[in-house]
């Protein structure tokens, strides 16, 4: 029999709607478990049982009274770190906020309570969720429960090891470039990265700011591709202010089999190389996708610059997140880029030219993602969805050293670290859905996955082709240890 604990989050509710299980059963369930194997794993690093085990029998009594609280009645989950939740921490990984207790949820947070959820924890993050694997000074490292000598991604690495080992019943992270995407590729978990905007952000930072962050989104990270439609449907839709004049209305999905779609399978982006096991698995599933009736162009894309569209987004990506640095961090960062050779083009150079980045420049670059955007428009009118490598490869080593000085092995050959973002980066770019969806393990026995891009809104679609995928193809399988 499955262990309660490895279901997905919508079969978990149905065991507490029929009462097969209490609500206070399930998540002392998952409690042990986080006793068990949390100390080892190091994903969640707040609690508050009390208030949750107060919470779980609220949801009995309700039951009792024949009351449903929602979608999620009595299921146990936790949220990452960078999510307010009232009494605990938010530290993103920063030690300066290691004291920083919450005094309200945030508005995501306060709709999965809505929807009945129990909220018992939260999850480990890099500092300033700005690295694709999950480690600071304050938590320590998160390890991966597939081979705890490597990472489980960033920056929702804690989020991803949490429930791919059992430890949570469904989780809630965030995303500006790959960072519920990665992580959920490297455990073997399903995630949805929203179309820009649908879920909003509030409460999701540091310092009381209130404003959205370009590119940065909210979404799910789940053990099956039904939950991430549940769970999008919780948290999606208009906050207080938006709601006065707008109303939220995805587009359903274009058909009910496999065979009813046209997909894009890009085996590997020419600018940014990908391991050889990553692309096999690839070419497997687009062999089991053809004998499925699906129409696959192979290796086709959107008309535009592979190269200028990485460029585009990892300039103004440093510009978003530019906003934390100091005074004196910000100078250092002009004389540094002032000191740039001429045609430097490296990674470490976009970064400083987009932490200081003039508003007129940023204009430039915000009107050339915007050329990009209408190229994927086209694009949808021929194919349903772009199927793509999410990471270069699976899960790596740890590595403390800082982003722009490390390097990882793709085949045998160094690559920069800092490729893992532009895989991902091509749907956050362009504001568009992404799911993604587990497709087998490589020749080291680790975990990979496919992102699935849609249009804009398209974010039903996404979900549905990934549960297709789990239905016919692979869906979760648990680490081995935490059966």
């Amino acid at each position: 029999m499955t262990d309660p604990a490895l279901l997905p989050a919508t079969h978990l509710a149905s065991l507490v709607r029929r009462r097969k299980i209490g609500c206070l059963e399930l998540l002392n369930h998952f409690l042990t478990r986080v006793e068990r194997f949390n100390p080892a794993l190091n994903a969640i690093i707040a609690t508050d049982i009390p208030r949750a085990r107060r919470r779980a029998r609220e949801a009995d009594r309700a039951l009792d009274r024949g009351e449903r609280w929602g979608p999620l009645h009595g299921v146990p989950m936790t949220v990452k770190d960078s999510f307010h939740v009232a009494g605990l921490p938010t530290t993103w990984g920063v030690p300066s906020q290691r004291d920083n207790i919450a005094r309200a949820d945030a508005l995501p947070v306060k709709r999965l309570r809505g929807a009945g959820a129990v909220i018992f924890g939260k999850t480990n993050v890099p500092i300033w969720l700005a690295d694709a694997q999950s480690f600071n000074d304050i938590h320590g490292a998160t390890r991966n429960p597939w081979d705890p000598g490597r990472s489980p991604g960033g920056s929702s690495g804690g989020s991803a090891a949490a429930l791919a080992a059992g430890l949570t019943g469904l989780e809630m992270g965030s995303d500006i470039a790959g960072s519920v995407r990665n992580p959920a590729a490297w455990c073997g978990l399903f995630a949805h990265k929203p179309t820009q905007g649908i879920c909003p952000t509030d409460g999701h930072a540091l310092g009381g700011n209130r404003a959205p962050l370009d590119m940065l989104v909210i979404g799910p990270l789940a053990r099956s591709a039904g939950d991430l439609s549940l769970l999008l449907s919780v948290i999606a839709g208009p906050d207080e202010i938006d709601a006065a004049g707008l109303r939220l209305r995805l587009p359903r999905p274009r058909g009910k089999g496999l065979e009813e779609y046209r997909v894009a399978l890009l085996l590997e982006d020419e600018t940014v190389p990908t391991a050889r096991d990553i692309r096999s698995l690839h070419q497997t599933l687009a062999r089991f996708l053809r004998r499925s009736g699906v129409r696959v162009g192979i290796g086709v894309r959107p008309r535009f610059d592979a190269a200028d569209s990485h460029r585009v987004f990892d300039v103004l990506l440093r510009a978003a997140t530019s906003g934390r640095q100091t005074d004196e961090e910000l100078a250092a960062n002009v004389q540094a880029r002032n000191r740039l050779v001429a045609g430097d083009d490296g990674k470490r150079a976009r970064m400083l030219r987009g932490v200081t980045l003039p508003h007129r420049d940023w204009l430039r670059l915000d009107e050339a993602r915007h050329r990009i955007r209408w190229k994927w428009h086209e694009f949808f009118g021929r194919y349903d969805l772009l199927l793509a490598p999410i990471t270069v490869s699976a899960a790596m080593r740890h590595d403390h050293t800082p982003p722009y000085q490390r390097s990882v092995p793709v085949d045998g050959v160094m690559q920069p670290f800092m490729n893992q973002v532009s895989l991902p980066g091509y749907a956050n770019l362009a504001y568009l859905p992404s799911s993604v969806a587990p497709i087998g393990l490589d020749g080291e026995g680790l975990p990979a996955g496919i992102q699935i891009i849609g249009p804009q809104y398209g974010d039903l679609n996404c979900i549905h082709f990934a549960r297709l995928l789990e239905r016919h193809y692979r869906g979760f399988v648990p680490p081995p240890g935490y059966e």
